[in-house]
């Protein structure tokens, strides 16, 4: 990735302005402040810098610069985001071949998205009208509140074979346009005609709540029950989640997604007060779709079918989930009912009872493994989890409990699976997968890291000071890893580009550094007491590491038997005592 296009993003977007899509921003002292759409606050807790270009909450500690903002609300991951707002603000990624068809594809998108617009008020009008009576009364009989109707935007496609081709004409649409946006079909013989026909019509949105594809459900006699829209330039299936621009907000607060299968389930889910539910789109889950839900929340509770069919579907989702490090819950349903009609029967009380008594992802898989599968097929499956995970800290945290969901031995299956131990398998990873001891929301690891992140503060809150603390020798004083490689890197950047060379957790400890000095700036004595601080800190650490030096040289001297080198060293290590005996 070309960093130079990755620093023109964030000089050109400007982060509030981002932000300002999703909350409400108001200024203090300089700054802005917000409810935090990350976790479950009504209070101004999150704080946005423009100037710098950063984020940091003060409740849950989310933090970042404007792709990190932009691909948590959204769910995506850093180089679609990254592409995403390089497209809004005009910039040309680098590493990635020019496309001269650009121009025209994004025109193409644009049109699709438009006619997309266009089908949804065209059915949405249909369903208020003469010809959607029918349509009205299969929501009712279903329990459908005129709210969640109006809330999920329900349409009607009517008994016909050209109404929405003639209403897309009045738009001057071509039929042909209406093929490739996947409203109209075309047969063998080349006539063209509409694809959803006497169905009850659910729109799918983006994130951004722009009408993408349609689902139809046929309320009559006919076959399919369900039909979906095809794959288009703006639409791809496995990539998408119904539902999921309304559910957003409350996952980022619950930090927990229900996924289901259908449409109806969806709407009776949010209708009974589970706003964070979603479901999948007549395909079976999908990684993508996985890892979209994991940039919103930490765990995904499952609603299946209790058949056989659905707890197949539960096992490989509940794979799938596990394999993103992502928790997960698996919700069967009671034999003949599904979610929805569950609802309709008992309420949240029938739900809730089946929340209660479901396992989470991983013990379902072993029950379900145990009671159905035979011991090669437990192996196999066992075997192919471990090695699909990619992160060894994942591998570390699942294999003992798999060994013991089956009954075996750690070090047995350990062995049969071919995995090495913890230690061995967790250096072998790439260094930018290891996660930094120290960093805020990782476990302490002693004193050496608390002093790191206490001497850290001072170059990171006052940065004019870093090339003093250079000719003094600061990084000798820092004793763990992950701070000497932050040093490093408040060294090396160049002005205004820190925040691009930071990896999650130091960009998390930068950030919050940045927000305490914001709250707390030393100035004058204050600030020069702290500077000397920091000095003397540096000048006892270099003269503890020579005086580590000296009794080392001091017991080489000994080994060999070297006299006079045994002297000098004695002589040193006395004066190097004497000079901390007249600082005190």
């Amino acid at each position: 990735m070309d960093r130079s296009a990755v620093e023109a993003v964030k000089a050109r977007i400007s982060i509030a302005d981002v932000v300002r899509r999703y909350v409400d921003l108001k200024p203090v002292s300089g700054r802005f402040m917000a409810a935090c759409p990350f976790h479950q606050e009504t209070k101004p807790s999150m704080s946005v810098n423009d100037d710098e270009g950063f984020f940091y909450c003060f409740g849950c500690q989310a933090s970042g610069d404007v792709i990190d903002f932009y691909s948590r609300i959204n769910g995506l991951d850093f180089r679609e985001a990254l592409e995403q707002l390089a497209a809004e603000a005009g910039i040309e990624l680098g590493n990635v071949p020019h496309d001269p068809h650009a121009a025209e594809r994004k025109a193409l998108k644009q049109k699709l998205l438009d006619m997309h617009g266009e089908a949804n008020d065209f059915f949405q009008r249909n369903l208020r009208m003469q010809a959607g009576e029918g349509a009205r009364r299969y929501l009712e009989g279903r329990g459908m509140s005129p709210e969640m109707i109006s809330r999920f935007g329900l349409g009607y496609s009517p008994d016909d074979w050209h109404g929405l081709d003639n209403f897309l004409r009045t738009k001057g649409r071509t039929p042909e346009d209406g093929v490739i946006a996947g409203l109209l079909s075309k047969n063998e013989k080349g006539n063209i005609y509409d694809r959803f026909r006497s169905r009850l019509i659910f729109p799918i949105q983006n994130l951004s709540g722009k009408v993408i594809a349609f689902g139809g459900r046929i309320i009559t006699d006919g076959e399919p029950k369900y039909l979906n829209s095809s794959d288009t330039p703006i639409y791809k299936k496995g990539d998408h989640l119904y539902g999921l621009n309304l559910a957003r907000s409350t996952m980022t607060r619950t930090k927990r997604a229900i996924l289901t299968e259908g449409y109806m389930d969806v709407i009776s889910l949010h209708q009974f007060g589970y706003t964070d539910s979603c479901g999948v789109l007549g395909t079976a889950l999908t990684p993508e779709q996985v890892k979209r839900l994991a940039g919103f929340c930490s765990r995904i509770d499952l609603i299946f079918d209790g058949d056989g069919a659905g707890r197949k579907a539960a096992l490989k989702s509940s794979r799938m989930i596990l394999l993103q490090g992502v928790a997960c819950k698996v919700v069967l349903m009671p034999d003949g009912e599904d979610v929805d009609s569950l609802l309709q029967q008992q309420g949240t009380e029938g739900v809730e009872a089946c929340m209660a008594n479901a396992p989470d992802g991983l013990q379902f898989c072993m029950n379900t493994l145990r009671a159905e599968f035979a011991p090669r097929d437990i192996m196999a499956w066992a075997k192919s989890f471990l090695s699909d995970l990619s992160d060894a800290s994942l591998r570390a945290y699942y294999l003992p409990r798999i060994a013991g969901g089956l009954g075996l031995s750690e070090a047995d299956f350990r062995r049969d699976a071919g995995v090495s131990g913890p230690p061995r398998n967790t250096i072998s990873q790439p260094r930018q997968q290891a996660r930094p001891a120290g960093i805020p929301g990782q476990c302490a690891v002693g004193k050496e890291d608390k002093d790191d992140r206490y001497f850290l503060k001072f170059p990171i809150q006052y940065p004019d000071y870093i090339p003093a603390l250079v000719e003094r020798g600061f990084g000798r004083i820092l004793g763990t890893e992950w701070a000497v490689a932050l040093w490093n890197k408040l060294v090396n950047a160049q002005q205004g580009q820190i925040m691009s060379l930071l990896n999650d957790q130091e960009k998390s400890f930068y950030i919050r550094c940045r927000e305490e000095v914001r709250q707390s700036v030393l100035s004058g004595h204050e600030l020069l007491c702290e500077w000397e601080h920091i000095c003397k800190k540096i000048a006892d650490g270099q003269e503890k590491s020579s005086r580590r030096q000296l009794k080392e040289a001091l017991r080489q001297a000994q080994l060999s038997g070297d006299r006079q080198r045994m002297n000098e060293c004695f002589r040193a290590l006395e004066e190097s005592l004497r000079r901390d005996d007249e600082q005190y």
